[in-house]
């Protein structure tokens, strides 16, 4: 499996051939669009992201020592950022999940280029993302 910071230089790479902001707008929604829609299930106050603008779900699951991710947002660009988080970050320890160095965030611009609501949502979702690894690290007792 890919480390992280593997996943983050593809992620980097991938938005590289793309100038223009407009068209990594477009990678974003298609990278939201792509994927799989959460369960009506997980759509619960407790999954809810504070801090986003938008409504964004975030769902995680411990499953042999790993965290897997999923979530869902009712706007698109957030879809697609959330759906890039999780591609970078799903199917890691908590471990290495708390000790990770988001760099592609500025590396592909997203921080610039995102309205400050949007950029507080990020930090939120990642926020969230960091909380569950660590509580899923406080279970294992290491």
């Amino acid at each position: 499996m890919a480390t992280i910071n593997e996943l983050q230089n593809e992620v980097i790479e991938e938005f590289s051939d793309f100038e223009d902001w407009m068209d990594r707008y477009q990678l974003l929604i298609d990278l939201g669009n792509e994927q799989e829609v959460l369960d009506e299930k997980y759509k619960t106050q407790s999954n809810l992201i504070d801090g986003c603008q938008s409504r964004v779900w975030l769902q995680a699951d411990y499953i042999n020592g790993r965290l897997h991710f999923s979530a869902e947002s009712d706007a698109l660009i957030v879809k697609g950022i959330v759906a890039l988080l999780i591609r970078v970050l799903d199917g890691h320890t908590p471990q290495e999940i708390l000790d990770a160095d988001l760099y592609f965030i500025d590396r592909i611009g997203l921080r610039d280029h995102l309205s400050p609501t949007r950029s507080n949502g990020l930090l939120a979702m990642i926020k969230q993302i960091k909380a569950y690894a660590l509580a899923y690290k406080m279970k294992e007792g290491n």
